[in-house]
């Protein structure tokens, strides 16, 4: 299992940012790396919310494993090559004083061989990328929502 993480503070409160990350099924409005998303569950909170999103040419499934109420969410994602054997993302928040620190951790399991652990740190840095995209993604969407 590989971790990357990526951390950014706004200037919003964390229910602000709770609000648009509990509105699973709207990541496309935030998210420019995701062209469109809808939910697939009538659930519209909680553990087994399951939201797809499509990204370019790629459709995932995203299936909510964890929810803190306005402090943390973790999703599986599917739909991945088989090379990834999982996909794990956890945002964290943590308030203070009129701001929010946002924590997006993305582990990845690619299995133990060398060559798979290689494997690991290339997606590794792509993640990276992918995580500051929706990081201030995000950050752009609170400060356009406060205007």
């Amino acid at each position: 299992m590989s971790d990357t993480t990526a951390t950014l503070r706004v200037p919003a409160p964390a229910a602000e940012v709770w609000a648009v990350l509990a509105d699973f099924g709207e990541i496309a409005r935030w998210a420019a790396i995701v062209d469109h998303s809808c939910l697939l569950s009538a659930q519209r909170e909680g553990v087994g919310m399951v939201r797809r999103i499509q990204s370019g040419r790629r459709t995932l499934v995203e299936r909510v494993v964890e929810w803190v109420d306005g402090e943390r969410l973790s999703y599986v994602v599917e739909g991945l090559p088989s090379a990834i054997r999982s996909l794990r993302n956890t945002w964290q928040l943590d308030d203070g004083d009129g701001s929010t620190q946002i924590t997006l951790t993305s582990s990845v399991d690619v299995g133990p061989r060398p060559p798979q652990q290689l494997a690991a740190t290339v997606l590794s840095r792509q993640l990276s990328k992918v995580s500051n995209q929706m990081l201030h993604g995000l950050d752009d969407h609170l400060r356009k929502a406060a205007r």
